[in-house]
């Protein structure tokens, strides 16, 4: 008996080993969401950024939408229904960014609505990225520079509080004496909270904005006994080497066989990055999954993948945005408008074991 107890735990801990992968089952061919929806008013360049999720049996999408020139300034966090994946309606704004341009409001721009329930509490987290924006030199990128990150909770406890509305609690996550060398001007771009052992782990990101051009966009790990902190950086290890020189907006989702699988932008065409770690703190480098068929394209620069939603057995459902025209970057972030809108496309992936 003690020999099969031993052999089983064996078989056990080698399948929790076992890095798996994703495969593309099927992507539509067209986008779910764009500023052509009747309830896009006033989003003018489209949507980027943020995270969906399902509660029962509907789609929650909250999402950076970009309002105004200059492009990625002007902001407002959307908050989309659907009970479908493909029929959306918008139920609210959950906040709007001030738009200052000169550097002085550290709220000017507001990036990457992140909701998180916390089951110890009960309650739907928030967590964003407020920068402050200024117009970019030919030496430093301040369009949103000195990131930080902001934690808000749902006044609603419980699932059904999902939609707010959220009090904003305070900044959880800075660029500091204690950000890491690698860190820079950018400050913090990205924060995913989730839980792993006993506490709570994140991924964070930044980049060297103040040298151009930029060489790189890291991401780095930190730790927290809750979602409210105090949030520390594991500098020993950071930053993460998941990929050399790219990676944006990672989002976190446990698997049912042990471990955790990261998607993120990977800047690889028509794909996105996915990566593995077996304790959620120390991550395997990354790997793209072509999310568009070359067959079916309507994104000419897919962007960002807003989380995996599992659907039963081994599928789950990835939420992207893409540009559906080829942006006019030089244009675009001078301010002076281009003919680029982001929208949101829907796949359905396969995990499977190696």
């Amino acid at each position: 008996m003690f020999r099969l107890i031993v052999l089983a735990a064996a078989i056990s801990a080698s399948v929790a080993c076992v890095a798996p992968r994703l495969a593309l089952v099927k992507q539509r061919e067209s986008p779910v969401l764009t500023t052509r929806h009747p309830d896009a008013a006033g989003n003018k360049y489209g949507f980027e950024g943020g995270r969906a999720v399902k509660v029962g049996s509907t789609y929650h999408l909250f999402t950076s939408e970009m309002t105004g020139d200059p492009i990625w300034v002007k902001m407002r966090f959307g908050h989309w229904r659907s009970e479908d994946g493909s029929v959306w309606t918008r139920a609210g704004t959950i906040r709007e960014s001030s738009g200052e341009f000169a550097g002085e409001d550290p709220r000017a721009a507001l990036w990457s609505p992140i909701p998180i329930f916390d089951d110890g509490e009960n309650r739907w987290n928030l967590f964003y990225v407020a920068y402050r924006a200024a117009p970019s030199t030919p030496q430093r990128f301040l369009l949103n520079h000195a990131g930080e990150i902001w934690r808000a909770v749902s006044e609603r406890s419980g699932q059904e509080g999902i939609g707010g509305p959220y009090r904003d609690l305070g900044v959880v996550l800075r660029p500091g004496p204690d950000s890491d060398p690698w860190e820079g001007l950018q400050g913090t771009d990205s924060f995913f909270p989730y839980r792993a052992g006993s506490g709570w782990q994140a991924l964070y990101g930044s980049a060297r904005s103040e040298v151009m051009p930029i060489a790189y966009w890291w991401v780095g790990m930190a730790s927290s006994p809750s979602p409210g902190g105090p949030w520390r950086r594991l500098s020993r290890q950071n930053p993460a080497r998941i990929e050399k020189s790219f990676i944006e907006n990672p989002i976190v989702t446990s698997l049912p066989h042990g471990g955790y699988l990261c998607v993120y932008d990977s800047n690889v065409p028509d794909a996105i990055g996915y990566a593995y770690s077996r304790d959620g703190v120390k991550w395997n480098p990354g790997a793209p999954l072509i999310i568009q068929p070359r067959t079916t394209v309507w994104s000419h620069d897919v962007r960002t993948p807003l989380g995996l939603i599992p659907e039963g057995g081994n599928l789950y459902t990835v939420f992207y945005t893409g540009f559906e025209q080829k942006p006019d970057w030089e244009r675009l972030l001078a301010g002076r408008g281009g003919n680029a809108t982001c929208a949101i496309g829907v796949a359905t992936v396969r995990l499977e074991l190696e």
